[in-house]
């Protein structure tokens, strides 16, 4: 009996006219396959032997140049992850973001949008721009965070309340942060829109207010906007051997003697370091904020790294966070971070608030590790990153901002 002709567009019908594969023979090639397999059933161009992509990665899954292996970067990092001494992790080197993660998935948050992964009830980066945006030098330290209240003027209420606020002969608000630098005044008018911006403590959020900006006290998102511009604020990297005055009659080297486009500008310093020690040493003609920087209770946290001789007995970082009994008091560190070691040297990083004579070196004087080198790398806020020895930069308008906020001004 003749079978019955299937039916469709013959895509089913057996090469060689109706006659199957001979018995032990290589299956049939499957027309529309040419492009996705080579002989044998062999993956085409497109993908490597074993369905590995060609391109993107070698052979056995490796990432591609560009990564190392299990996914860390390649470049800008040391081993480990783990930041240079004397810097802080920022969101260039922060692990997992998009720039050299080599993980899939991830990338950089948007502005105003929290980021992946944040931690539950962690507060959230105010939206729109951020001020000073289109400054050029300095650090950008981002909003301030758990800053002392200042006290707020007769009548001003938190909560957007103007009451006691509006100076009928002052300034409209926009104008004043526009003039002071912190954006478009277009731009200002959406942050006092928003919220972001306080008067004398209260939160302003009506375009008319007008103020005075000899007196008033304005943060955008927590950082003090300064508009006295008489006012000056400067980083010198002391190096050892210099005397911490602007003249010394012994005729040693000082602080003036690097001082050469200021020396017009009456400049004091806050605070000391003895001349065998380096670092960071703020210098500036505010006598409010030098007072409060320098006075114990506002408890202004200062960065060291300290080199001594090792190795180093263990216990001695809990017994330096517990306190140190010296000839003046108790003295503490408020952390304790062992930093590198190499053979007969320890370098250690302490962070304390205490401004006491020669604190750092008495406290390692007192466990027996005399200190061999002494810098100060970060006064609250203020780091010194990679500014060169001897020279004095100008602070950006958002680290005044932050280190005035830091004394509750």
């Amino acid at each position: 009996m003749t079978q019955a002709p299937r039916s469709g567009s013959g895509r089913n019908t057996p090469r060689g006219g109706g006659k199957g594969p001979k018995p032990g023979g290589k299956p049939a090639r499957q027309p529309g396959a040419a492009g996705g397999q080579g002989r044998g059933g062999q993956p085409s161009s497109g993908q490597g032997r074993g369905g590995k992509p060609a391109f993107g990665s070698d052979r056995s899954g490796k990432p591609a140049s560009g990564s190392e292996r299990g996914g860390k970067p390649a470049f800008g990092s040391e081993r480990g992850g783990k930041p240079a001494p004397g810097q802080r992790r920022d969101g260039s080197g922060r692990p997992g973001s998009a720039a050299g993660s080599g993980k899939a998935g991830q990338g950089k948050a948007r502005p105003g949008k929290p980021a992946a992964g944040r931690k539950p009830g962690a507060k959230a980066q105010p939206a729109g721009p951020r001020p000073f945006g289109r400054e050029r030098f300095g650090q950008n330290l981002g909003p301030v965070r758990n800053r002392p209240r200042p006290q707020r003027a007769e009548g001003g209420q938190a909560g957007g309340s103007t009451e006691g606020l509006h100076d009928p002969n002052g300034v409209r608000l926009q104008k004043v942060l526009a003039q002071a630098g912190v954006a478009s005044r277009r731009v200002c008018e959406d942050m006092i829109a928003a919220g972001r911006v306080e008067v004398d403590g209260a939160v302003v959020t009506e375009l008319g207010v007008r103020v005075d900006p000899a007196t008033a006290v304005i943060h955008v998102d927590g950082i003090r906007i300064q508009t006295d511009e008489t006012l000056v604020y400067y980083v010198f990297n002391k190096p050892k051997g210099v005397v911490s005055t602007m003249e010394d009659p012994e005729g040693r080297p000082c602080i003036s003697d690097f001082l050469k486009k200021n020396k017009d500008q009456r400049l004091f310093h806050v605070g000391r370091l003895d001349q065998a020690t380096e670092g960071l040493l703020l210098l500036t003609n505010d006598g409010e904020l030098a007072n409060r920087l320098t006075h114990p209770s506002y408890e202004v946290p200062k960065t060291y790294l300290v080199q001594v001789r090792g190795p180093m007995a263990q216990g001695v970082g809990a017994q330096m966070r517990d306190g140190i009994e010296l000839e003046d008091g108790v003295s503490r560190v408020d952390s304790f971070r062992l930093v590198d070691s190499t053979p007969g040297h320890v370098l250690v990083e302490v962070v304390l608030h205490s401004g006491k004579n020669r604190i750092v070196r008495r406290m390692f004087d007192a466990v027996g590790h005399p200190v061999e080198r002494l810098v100060r790398t970060q006064v609250g806020p203020i780091r010194l990153g990679d500014q060169r020895q001897g020279s004095i930069r100008a602070l950006g308008r958002t680290e005044s901002g932050h280190l005035l906020a830091l004394v509750g001004m």
